[in-house]
């Protein structure tokens, strides 16, 4: 029995019971990658078909069974759709929107998360929780009081709804950076103060230059959730001249009276471009960015 016990090790070393194991994780890995690989496309089929039928023709969008190829390419729907609706005015709306919300987030969410995570100051850990336990409200819970607080400082038919909270954080994109402030290691902090730093050097000098990654996270789900926001502009902006790209497109399917869905897909393919343009240039950043936020809690 010792014997069959003390050749058991060896056994376990063995090439052919390596190449066993080696042949179990190749399969377990090929299967993973598979089931990734099937739920991707699950989510790329919808971009997909709006693609293929922004490129059709009435009667091709008819068709039976569905073409996903077109053939010929109906380029036309692109111009015809941008001539329908000023949808070049609708574009400048919602990139000014965006820009100054990017820019409102950017100035205030890294002031809030560097104090969670660097600054010791009486009930921080509870003002965190509290923080943090605003990010379960839905956001309809707040549409109303909101509202009218809008309308009773004037703001109605401006920007200003859209873009003022930006300037006082966003709670999930603070959640983010504080994480990310985190990793950092407490010399580095105890050594600039020692070199007279002050706090808001620290984080300017220090801690933004080293956190490219947590603010590519942050900017690419400001411009996302700003790009395609419908409530807010279609509530506060009721002039047309002031619309945005996203109530742009549900006036254009409100104008018509047949839709045309080649032109409408061509619209909403020129709305979801930038953004995808947008995560394909900082998509390295953008992984790095959310592997490294969970690292220290």
């Amino acid at each position: 029995m010792r014997a069959v016990e003390s050749a058991s090790p060896l056994a376990q070393d063995s090439p052919s019971w390596r190449y066993r194991r080696s042949t179990r994780q190749v399969l377990r890995m090929s299967a993973v990658h598979l089931a990734l690989v099937a739920t991707g496309f699950l989510f790329l089929l919808p971009l997909l078909w709006m693609v293929s039928t922004s490129l059709k023709s009435l009667t091709q969008q008819a068709a039976w069974p569905p073409e996903w190829i077109p053939h010929p390419f109906v380029w036309r729907n692109y111009p015809d759709a941008a001539a329908f609706l000023p949808l070049a005015r609708y574009t400048l709306n919602s990139l000014t929107i965006t820009v100054l919300f990017v820019i409102g987030t950017l100035l205030s969410c890294p002031l809030i998360a560097y104090a969670f995570a660097r600054i010791r100051f009486p009930g921080r850990d509870f003002l965190f929780i509290v923080l943090i336990a605003t990010i379960m409200l839905p956001g309809v819970v707040r549409l109303i009081p909101t509202y009218l607080m809008f309308r009773q400082l004037g703001f109605l038919n401006t920007y200003l709804p859209m873009v003022l909270p930006a300037f006082f954080g966003s709670p999930l994109f603070i959640f983010l950076l504080r994480q990310y402030f985190r990793t950092f290691p407490e010399e580095l902090a105890d050594a600039a103060r020692m070199d007279g730093a002050s706090e808001i050097g620290i984080l300017y000098r220090i801690f933004m230059p080293m956190s490219g990654p947590a603010l590519a996270v942050i900017t690419i789900f400001a411009v996302q959730s700003q790009w395609n926001d419908f409530v807010d502009p279609l509530i506060y902006l009721n002039k047309e001249r002031m619309r945005t790209l996203a109530v742009g497109l549900y006036y254009f399917r409100a104008y018509q009276d047949t839709t045309n869905w080649g032109q409408m897909m061509a619209a909403a393919t020129m709305m979801t471009a930038p953004i995808l343009i947008l995560f394909a240039l900082f998509q390295r950043y953008f992984i790095q960015g959310v592997a490294l936020t969970g690292m220290k809690g």
